[in-house]
């Protein structure tokens, strides 16, 4: 079960948004196709992200920011840049370009922190965009708990699309991380990250949405974005039905 879309488009251009979506694919792409070998892609990772005993002794203070722009995979960045995608749109388009790239920063900041006092003695470099994208996911909690996002979920081999309020998926999101950070599940993902830049974006947000009228805010738009919501009509199928007789 993953979010592909919602149903909130942005009142102006989310340009930082697409700079940070360019910046971490760029990054990426020159890292997978320009290191020839392992050997200089590992390097790469422990010079650009952080590694929490070099930190301790006083090293590498650059890749608290640098790390945020790392991926080790397809996979992880295609997952991090899904949700910066659909989140990180609505939430600039609130808090401005400036104030939302220094968010942004700040929970990525913020997320690396925790993971960093959860073992500071660990050796790997911490590296990833998604600490930082789990602010953008808090903030757009407190800002929009009702916005409608399409969430493709998957069994086996039946799958479907439903729309389903934003506080069930960033909440489950969420329930999922401090689960795995409370089991301390050993599977190379950083969850105290996730958890640190969630709390972080939400904390951050907080004082937007007090100034915005809290609960009137709610209100006045419920629970959504303040703009038109977007709709998604679903072609019929072609496969003829065969009527039961």
């Amino acid at each position: 079960m993953f979010p592909i879309r919602d149903h909130n488009p942005s009142g102006r251009v989310p340009y930082v948004t697409y700079a940070l979506l360019v910046v971490n694919i760029a990054v990426f792409l020159l890292g997978w196709f320009g290191l020839k070998t392992d050997y200089a892609l590992a390097e790469f990772y422990y010079t650009w992200g952080v590694v929490p005993a070099w930190l301790m002794q006083g090293q590498g203070y650059e890749g608290l920011l640098t790390h945020m722009f790392l991926h080790g995979g397809w996979m992880h960045l295609a997952g991090n840049m899904l949700f910066l995608w659909i989140f990180g749109d609505n939430l600039e388009d609130e808090l401005g370009h400036v104030r939302y790239l220094l968010f942004y920063l700040a929970c990525g900041l913020a997320a690396a922190g925790l993971q960093i006092a959860g073992d500071p003695g660990f050796d790997g470099p911490l590296i990833g965009a998604s600490g930082a994208i789990a602010g953008v996911l808090g903030g757009y909690l407190v800002l929009f708990p009702r916005a409608k996002v399409d969430v493709l979920f998957i069994f086996i081999i039946f799958f479907r699309v439903f729309s389903i309020s934003a506080w069930i998926v960033l909440g489950v999101w969420f329930a999922i991380q401090s689960f795995n950070g409370y089991a301390a599940t050993e599977d190379g993902v950083a969850y105290l990250a996730h958890i640190g830049g969630f709390i972080a974006g939400a904390v951050l947000v907080l004082p937007v949405w007090l100034r915005r009228g809290g609960r009137a805010y709610w209100a006045k738009n419920h629970g959504k974005p303040p703009h038109p919501a977007a709709e998604y009509p679903i072609s019929p199928s072609r496969i003829p039905r065969v009527p039961r007789r």
